[in-house]
Formats: structure tokens, sequence, C-alpha cells
């Protein structure tokens, strides 16, 4: 029993310093990227990126309103998207091309900086993101059943939507927001802390290799090494901010390559958190397995692509 409880000991000891380096880091970056994005909203910037891309949502089979939906995910979560979807009129096939859109490219500044500490240029990351997102919307309009003729002009015409407009008083907004902002820190700290010593655990008892054994058939499918296969775990379930630690702490310790963290940054960056968002997106009348197996294709795809680039390459 002694040898049991010093491992532990020693897990909470070693994992605990980079946990905490790496709350310190993701809370930071996340509380002022949504304090600028609350900023955003508040001077009506956010309603005027949306009224100016409306007018190409018709491609993706949507009505320009939904472009609100697409801009607040875009630049804040999943959950800001579904906020503004529930207060709109549309339809099943609607929601499922703009919660497979979203799916793809959300909260784009953190996640992209969470891929970059791991390796992935951000640069790389937002680009292939929104390219996806948007190729993803086209093609879902053009295979999925009931594809509408064309869109009606349901959102406001750009040139009457002002730069600048306050949405509401200042104090009571900024309230809201510095509360949402304290628990979603504390959430954070907790599931980002624990997490890392699950991580060191199933390292320290050899449960990872099992794991890398059972999911190596899938992996192989995506094209992804099965060594990514617990950070494959882990942002499916978790998604990339609460997982930050756990990806920073493997490649700190040379668990993963450059190459292997760039091949899994392609996939889980367009196709990660499957289990809340899709539990969220189909509550609210999208098709999941639309969602999640659209999103598989588009990663199978580029991993592959990527994989013979660097085979071209020789690397």
């Amino acid at each position: 029993m002694q040898p049991l409880v010093q491992r532990l000991r020693h897990i909470v000891a070693t994992a605990t310093p980079q946990a905490f380096r790496t709350i310190g880091w993701i809370i930071r970056l996340t509380v002022l990227v949504s304090f600028i994005v609350f900023l955003m909203q508040y001077t009506g910037l956010i309603q005027w990126i949306s009224a100016w891309v409306s007018p190409v949502f018709h491609l993706f089979g949507l009505r320009g309103d939904a472009a609100m939906a697409f801009v607040s995910g875009y630049f804040i979560n999943i959950y800001s998207s579904i906020a503004v979807i529930s207060t709109l009129d549309l339809t099943v096939r609607e929601i499922t091309i703009l919660a497979t859109m979203s799916t793809a490219a959300h909260a784009i500044i953190v996640e992209g900086a969470v891929l970059h500490k791991t390796g992935t240029p951000t640069l790389y990351t937002i680009t292939l993101r929104t390219l996806a997102s948007l190729a993803l919307g086209l093609v879902l309009n053009w295979v999925l059943p009931d594809r509408p003729d064309f869109v009606a002009a349901s959102a406001a015409a750009p040139s009457t939507v002002p730069l600048f407009q306050l949405q509401g008083d200042f104090l009571p907004l900024f309230g809201e927001w510095l509360l949402g902002a304290v628990r979603l820190s504390v959430m954070m700290c907790v599931l980002i802390y624990l997490l890392n010593i699950l991580q060191r655990m199933l390292y320290e008892f050899g449960i990872m290799e099992r794991i890398s054994r059972l999911l190596s058939p899938l992996l192989a499918v995506f094209g992804l090494p099965k060594k990514t296969s617990f950070l494959w775990i882990v942002a499916n379930v978790i998604g990339l901010s609460y997982g930050s630690a756990a990806m920073l702490d493997e490649v700190a310790h040379g668990n993963i390559s450059r190459r292997e963290i760039n091949l899994l940054n392609t996939h889980i960056g367009i196709s990660h958190s499957n289990l809340e968002d899709l539990l969220l997106y189909a509550s609210i009348g999208g098709i999941w397995w639309v969602i999640l197996l659209s999103r598989w294709a588009m990663t199978t795809l580029l991993v592959w692509t990527l994989r013979g680039y660097y085979r071209l390459r020789g690397c």
C-alpha cells in the first residue's frame, strides 16, 4: 500500500507545477480575449461584422441573420452561437449546417493560441479552421435534401448597421461578463488540474498503452499516430482549452513529436469537444451524426493530405 501512496504523491508533486503554469497562462488569455470580445459586443462591432458577412450566407443555405450566430461562435464560443440560434426561427437543415460550421471554427483566438503553444502556428490553425468551416457549409448545403432555391434577406442591410453603437448600460453588462469570467476561471482551474493529474496516473500505471492499442484502428483511419490517442480522447471529451495542460505536458516531455502534434492539431482543431457540443446542438434541433461525420470526413482528408506533404518533403 505504501508504494502506491508514494507513487500518487510523486504524481501530484510532478504534475502540479506544470498544471499551475498552464492554468495561469490559459486563464489570462481567456479572460483577456473574453473582455475584448465583450467590448466588441457592447460597442456593436460584432453586430456590424455580422451585417457585412450576412449577404454571402445564402451560399451555405442560410438566411442572413444566421451570420450573427456564426460570428459570435467564431470569436467567442459555442454557447454564444447557440444563444443566438435559439432566438432565430431556423429549420433543422439550417441548424445542422450552422452547427457544423461553428463546431469547426469557434473560439478561434483562444483555441488558436492553445494549438500554437503546442507547436502548430496560429496562422495555420486559423486559416485551416476558417476555410474548413466555410467548405463544410458549402458541401452540406449541396448534399443535404431540400436545398432552398434562394434565401430571403432576413438580416439588416449592412449599410444600415452603424459601426459603433452602444448596446446598453455598461456597468450591468460588465457585471454579467465579470461574473461569467470568474465562474469560467474557477471551472477551468479545477478541470485542468485534475486532468493533468489523471494524465500522469495513466502513464504511471501503464494504462496509456492500453488506450493507444484500443484506439489504434480508428486513429489509423484518421491518419493519426497511435501515440496521440490520449490527447485525441481529451480533445473530444472536454475540448482544447480545458485539455491544454495535457497537450502541453505531452509536448514538454517529448512524448509526441512536432510532426505528430501537427497531424493531431489538424484533426482536433476542426473536430473536438464532440460530447458536449453535439449534445447541445442536438438539443436545439441539429442532426448530431451529420455534424460529427462531416467534420470527421473533412479532417481525415486534411490529415492524409498533410501526411502526403510530409512524405514528399521526406520529413
